[in-house]
This record gives C-alpha cells, sequence and structure tokens, in this order.
C-alpha cells in the first residue's frame, strides 16, 4: 500500500534557502513535519513551496507517492538563476578532473557559438567566425603546452587528437566563409566533441581513493557510455522504440555509476516498465517482488546505494550525507541538475543511503528546478546524464517498456565485477 506522506517545508529567512529540508520529526506515521527554530520561518514563494513537495513526490523510491494540488502558478511568480551550463555533454566537459587552461579556452569558445546563433539571419556569422578564429589561434600557437598534458600512455592519441580538431577547425571557417548557417551546430558538435576527447586523454589515473567501505562494491573509475532503447506506446507518429545515449562520470561518482552499470550488465533493467512519468521525472527500476531495490545472490539482501556527491573544488565526493545536512547547501556539485535527462538515484525520502535500483530522469523543463536555484542538488546523486535522444523521455507513459540498457563503451573501467 501506497504510504502518503505530508511535507511541511521551512525557509531560512536570510537566504529564503530550505533550511531543513525533509528532516522528519518525531510524530504520527505517515506525517512528516520539519524541525525548525523559533523566528527561522518567513513565507516561502510559492513555487519553492511547489518544489519541495513536487520534490518529495517524484524523487522518493517508489511506492512513496504523494499527489499534490497545485494551483496555477501566478504570472510574476520566477525563481531566477544566474548563467548555468544546462548542456548534458558541456557539463560532462567540465567535470573532468584536468586543468589545462588552453583546452578549456578552446572548449568555450566552442560552445558560446550556441549563444552567437540566437542572433538572426547572417549577423550571428560574425561571432561565430570570431569563437572559431580564436580556437584556431589557440591550437595553433599553444599546441605544445595542449599536448603537455596528455597522459603519457596517450601522447600518440592526444596528438593525432589535436591534428583532427585542426582540420576540423578548418573546415568550421570554410562553413562560415559560405554563409551556411545550418551547417554550424553540426560542425559545432563535432568539433566539441574531439575537444572532449582531447580532455579526456589528459585524465591521468583516477584522481581520489574510494573510502575502504566501499572499496570492493562494482566501481566505475572513468567514462561509460550505454544505449538505452524504450518501446514508447504513444507518441504523435504512432508506437515506435526510442534510443537514448547515456553517459556514465565515474571520474566524480564511481560507486554510484558502477553499481548501475552491474545492474545492466545483469540485464536487471531489461523488459521493465517505465514506472513513473509525470512531466517532472521519468523513473524505473522497482522490481516485480516485494523487495523495493535489487536483491543481490550473493547475500540474499537488498544491495544499497550510499548518497555519493562531488562538491565543486573538493577532491573527492563527500559520502552517505546529503549537502544540506552538511550545511553546504549553497555549494555545486560537479554533475548538477542542470540538464534535461539528468540521470539520478531515486530513494527513501528520508534515508541518504537507501538508493537501490530505482532510478530517475529529471525532466529540466520544469520551472519548479531553475538550473542553479533548484532543490535538488546537493539531496539526490546524479551519475549521469542523456546526451543523446533525450526529447524521447518527454514521450515516454507509465507501462512503456525498456527492450534494453546495454554498455557500448567504458566497460573495461569497471572494477569488482
Amino acid at each position: 500500500m501506497a504510504l502518503q506522506s505530508r511535507v511541511t517545508p521551512c525557509f531560512n529567512a536570510t537566504r529564503g534557502q530550505a533550511k531543513c529540508a525533509f528532516k522528519p520529526a518525531k510524530g504520527r506515521k505517515g506525517a512528516v513535519v520539519c524541525q525548525a527554530k523559533a523566528g527561522d520561518q518567513q513565507e516561502p514563494s510559492f513555487l519553492q513551496k511547489c518544489a519541495i513537495t513536487m520534490l518529495a513526490a517524484a524523487t522518493t523510491a517508489l511506492p512513496l507517492t504523494i499527489s499534490p494540488v497545485l494551483p496555477t502558478p501566478p504570472a510574476h511568480a520566477l525563481l531566477t538563476a544566474g548563467d548555468p551550463i544546462k548542456n548534458a555533454s558541456a557539463i560532462l566537459r567540465y567535470a573532468l578532473p584536468i586543468s589545462n587552461k588552453p583546452i578549456r579556452q578552446v572548449q568555450r569558445d566552442l560552445e558560446q557559438i550556441a549563444e552567437a546563433l540566437r542572433i538572426p539571419g547572417s549577423k550571428s556569422l560574425g561571432p561565430v567566425a570570431k569563437a572559431v578564429r580564436n580556437a584556431q589561434g589557440i591550437v595553433t600557437k599553444q599546441r605544445g603546452a595542449i599536448l603537455a598534458d596528455i597522459a603519457p600512455a596517450k601522447k600518440d592519441a592526444g596528438a593525432a587528437l589535436l591534428d583532427k580538431l585542426s582540420s576540423q577547425l578548418t573546415e568550421f571557417q570554410a562553413i562560415i566563409d559560405a554563409k551556411d548557417k545550418q551547417a554550424v551546430p553540426l560542425k559545432q558538435r563535432e568539433c566539441l566533441e574531439t575537444v572532449g576527447s582531447i580532455e579526456e586523454a589528459m585524465v591521468q589515473g583516477f584522481p581520489f581513493e574510494v573510502p575502504n567501505e566501499y572499496a570492493n562494491r562494482p566501481l566505475l573509475k572513468g567514462r561509460a557510455t550505454l544505449e538505452m532503447l524504450v518501446s514508447l506506446s504513444e507518441t504523435p507518429e504512432g508506437p515506435r522504440d526510442a534510443t537514448l545515449t547515456l553517459v556514465l562520470d565515474g571520474y566524480n561518482a564511481p560507486v554510484s555509476a558502477g553499481q548501475f552499470v552491474d545492474l545492466v550488465q545483469r540485464k536487471f533493467y531489461d523488459g521493465m516498465d517505465i514506472q513513473r512519468a509525470d512531466g517532472f521525472v521519468v523513473q524505473t527500476g522497482q522490481p516485480s517482488s516485494k523487495e523495493q531495490g535489487f536483491v543481490d545472490p550473493a547475500t540474499g539482501q537488498v544491495r544499497s546505494v550510499p548518497m555519493e556527491i562531488k562538491v565543486v573544488g573538493d577532491k573527492e565526493p563527500v559520502y552517505e550525507i546529503n549537502l544540506e545536512d552538511l550545511g553546504r547547501f549553497n555549494e555545486q556539485p560537479v554533475l548538477p541538475f542542470n540538464a534535461y535527462g539528468t540521470l539520478a538515484w531515486a530513494r527513501a525520502e528520508f534515508d541518504n543511503n537507501s538508493a537501490s535500483s530505482q532510478i530517475f530522469f529529471l525532466l529540466k523543463e520544469s520551472e519548479l528546478t531553475p538550473s542553479g536555484a533548484n532543490l535538488l542538488d546537493g539531496r539526490y546523486a546524479v551519475f549521469g546524464y542523456a546526451v543523446q535522444g533525450q526529447d524521447n523521455l518527454g514521450l515516454m507513459k507509465v507501462g512503456d517498456k525498456i527492450k534494453y540498457i546495454k554498455v557500448v563503451d567504458g566497460l573495461q573501467n569497471m572494477v569488482n565485477m
């Protein structure tokens, strides 16, 4: 039987942030009340109320359900955010543990082309051309500085990738000269994929030691690319299959990503239904048995996944506790909920370490979770992103079937399988 919960948020009066979100007070079963000190509460904004309610409803491991009734938001109700990176591939590039300034500048020059393309007509080609020239200049003049940071075992591959990027930028300039604006996004993406490969070649070894208590679990010590095929029951074109490409980041979430890959290799998700699709998240992973997660055949017990969040500037992730409880709610995770198709573990509402097999994709069009100001960062553990085919998430409905999820690259980065 589904448990109905009631959430009463409270906020810090000086910052307007959730001060004690989801800390249960003692009370009757099924009631959740925030604990707050006298004088700490102020009336939260409309969208803050909605966001906290939706957060509890949509990111909690099934079968916990909350069905809030949300009125239409007033036109002026906005949660402001800065200028966060919303592109999943860009987030993953910046998440790499490298510090080479020339290649990062090339990356920034090429990424800003997307903003330039918003300028109507051919006027956008001026800023695009400037960005490409800047990137070309860096690749040519600072080739040595870029190659110096390539891992020793990848020097030859790194040099070949840099040559490839140089050729791509020359082709890019020809596209601009021909005023072929439609070809610009495709060439931009192609160049950025090569930049990402160069940056990955700079990673030397694994950046930190996984804590001993998790060191024997399945770990992803690097990146992995997965393919997910879902049978959609209803689309504007009729029923069809949809393919998504997922990238998991083991550099920043080795335990979370590793345990997901292990389940994928066990074909745990193959044939499973989409179990929640409410416009806020798409969720799956609850087994058909009475258990709420994956039962490890070696122990006969449900295997859990600890909370694992790496904060920008930290050398290693925080384990078993969320950033709210640490008093670090204003700090930014390396893997934020900024992109449509962000992939994270679902868990029990009040237990940071209760994730097991249930996952969710955030549908980032929600006004309740604006980039850079949302209530998910630091409370739920992100371990990857849908980087291709993510638009299909918005078409998924409860009962649509996952035909398979499989690893197509990166399995060599797994240990303890």
